[in-house]
C-alpha cells in the first residue's frame, strides 16, 4: 500500500504532524488510524502520538531514522499465530524489543450499507481469525494492508456490496455502519504486540520481578545440533516459553530459529544456558530483554 485511502489520508498527516513536533513521543504503528496497532499504543501509552505507517517495515524505519521514538509491532497472534514476515523484519531492523503488550482482539463488520455483502476486506490476520464467521455468511474476505485501511477503502469505493472487518471505531473515523460487532471466531482472541526502540533495555536496571528475553539463532549443521543447543536451557533450569524455526535465504542448509525464554543476562543460570547455546550455534543475536507483561505457564 504506497498510499491510505482518501477517507483515512487527511487524519493521516495530521498524526504525522504531530510526531514531527515531538519525536521522542511518537509511537510508530503500521496501517490507518484505528487499526488494531493504533487500539495496542492506545491503551499501552495513552499520552503517545501514534505515528501511522504504510507497512510494517516503514514503522521500523521511523524508528530508526529518528521520526518515532518507538514502534508498537504485532508478532503472533494466540488463534492464527504468528505474524507474516515480523521474524524476517525484527532481525534485520537493527531496533531492540523493550516491552510487550497483550491486547484483546475483536472485530467487527463494517460497510457502507446493510447488506448484504460478497466481499469483506481486511488484513490476512483478521481474516483467519474470523474465518468460520465468514463462511457462515457466505462472504469471500480478501487481502489488505491493514484492518482500519480495508475500513477506509470501503469507504472509498462506496460500494454497497462490500465490506471491511475492522475495529470498531472506525466505522466512526471513516462514516461506515456497524453491521455485526464480535465476529471473530474465538472470544479469547488475542494479539502479542513488542515495543521496539533504537537502544536496548539494561537488564540490570528493569526493576519488575520477572524479564523475558527474545533471541535469534542458526545452529551448526550437524547431527543433533537443535537437540545439543537445547540441553544447556533444561540442565539450568531456564524456562523456553516459546521456539520457533524459519528458513532464511534459499539455501535450505540450516533454519533460523526464534526463541523467548524467562529471565535475562545476568542470571547466572541463563548466562550458562546462553554460553552453551553458543557454542552449537553458527549465529546468535539477542533482540532485547523486557518486562514480562503477562505470566507464562
Amino acid at each position: 500500500m504506497d498510499a491510505f485511502p482518501a477517507p483515512a489520508a487527511a487524519m493521516v498527516e495530521q498524526m504525522r504532524d504531530a510526531a514531527r513536533s515531538d519525536p521522542a513521543a511518537a509511537i510508530a504503528f503500521q496501517g490507518a488510524p484505528g487499526a488494531n496497532s493504533h487500539r495496542a499504543i492506545m491503551e499501552y501509552a495513552p499520552d503517545a502520538l501514534a505515528l501511522p505507517c504504510p507497512g510494517f517495515a516503514d514503522a521500523l524505519e521511523a524508528v530508526k531514522d529518528g521520526r518515532a521514538g518507538a514502534a508498537m509491532i504485532p508478532i503472533e497472534n494466540s488463534h492464527n499465530g504468528r505474524v507474516a514476515d515480523i521474524h524476517f523484519l525484527l532481525p534485520e531492523s537493527g531496533l531492540a524489543i523493550v516491552d510487550e503488550h497483550f491486547m484483546a482482539i475483536s472485530h467487527a463488520l463494517v460497510a457502507m450499507s446493510d447488506g448484504p455483502f460478497k466481499i469483506a476486506y481486511s488484513h490476512p490476520q483478521a481474516i483467519g481469525q474470523s474465518r468460520a464467521y465468514l463462511r457462515a455468511k457466505g462472504i469471500t474476505g480478501l487481502s489488505h494492508a491493514d484492518t482500519a485501511g480495508a475500513a477506509a477503502y470501503v469507504a472509498e469505493r462506496g460500494d454497497p456490496d462490500i465490506a471491511a472487518l475492522a475495529p470498531a471505531m472506525t466505522a466512526e473515523l471513516y462514516g461506515l455502519k456497524v453491521i455485526e460487532e464480535h465476529v471473530e471466531d474465538a472470544r479469547d482472541n488475542t494479539t502479542r504486540f513488542v515495543v521496539l526502540a533504537r537502544e536496548p533495555r539494561d537488564p540490570a536496571a528493569i526493576e519488575e520481578r520477572d524479564v523475558m528475553t527474545t533471541f535469534i539463532f542458526t545452529v551448526k549443521n550437524v547431527p543433533a545440533a537443535l537437540y545439543k543447543a537445547m540441553g544447556g536451557f533444561a540442565t539450568n533450569g531456564v524456562n523456553m516459553t516459546k521456539l520457533e524455526s524459519y528458513q532464511q535465504g534459499a539455501s535450505f542448509s540450516a533454519s533460523t530459529f526464534y526463541a523467548d525464554i524467562i529471565g535475562g543476562p545476568g542470571d547466572p543460570a541463563v548466562d550458562r544456558a546462553m554460553e552453551e547455546l553458543a557454542f552449537h550455534c553458527r549465529e546468535l543475536r539477542i533482540l532485547g530483554t523486557y518486562p514480562i507483561a503477562r505470566e507464562r505457564g
